[in-house]
């Protein structure tokens, strides 16, 4: 019985994490895929998903406030900053419900010759969506990209797709 209760409860736990991965890397770059299962409807999350302000980590912005972060009209996934700005990426597709593109390099990799492109695929699942994330980055940078940036910006990708699963459904992303 009691094995019974621990099996189900890392069972929970399991279904609701993030998965990770970097699934590629190179010498010309890496590939890093987030998954997630958030229990909300796809317009719910595609809603979220446009506003990056509710539920990025401060802690992974330019400014040290995520309220400063958005998508606007123009495509922009940018950031004001007290004497500037941050264009972090720019769409290059969204068909409004199910996937949205992005390109650019994200944090740090802003200061290499690398860029990158960032899918991310909604699919109904049940009462909630199935959310796929995933970041292609190639380019140069001294040091090695895939050596120097795969495991960090793999780990902060799917800090922020938790953050986003726990702000649809909590309404709170810390």
């Amino acid at each position: 019985m009691k094995w019974a209760l621990i099996a189900g409860l890392a069972a929970a736990l399991a279904a609701n994490a993030a998965r990770a991965e970097v699934t590629d890397r190179s010498a010309a770059g890496f590939e890093v895929v987030e998954k997630a299962t958030i229990a909300a409807s796809q317009s719910k999350v595609w809603d979220a998903l446009m506003r990056p302000s509710r539920w990025w980590s401060s802690q992974h912005s330019w400014s040290g406030d995520a309220k400063n972060l958005t998508i606007d009209g123009s495509g922009c996934f940018c950031e004001t900053l007290p004497r500037g700005a941050v264009r972090h990426l720019t769409i290059v597709y969204a068909d409004g419900k199910s996937q949205l593109r992005m390109a650019g390099a994200l944090g740090p990799l802003q200061f290499t010759g690398a860029t990158g492109h960032l899918g991310i695929a909604l699919k109904p699942a049940g009462a909630g969506t199935d959310v796929v994330m995933s970041y292609d980055v190639g380019g140069y940078a001294k040091g090695g990209l895939a050596e120097t940036f795969a495991a960090p910006v793999d780990k902060v990708l799917g800090e922020q797709l938790l953050r986003l699963k726990k702000y649809l459904e909590t309404g709170k992303a810390d």
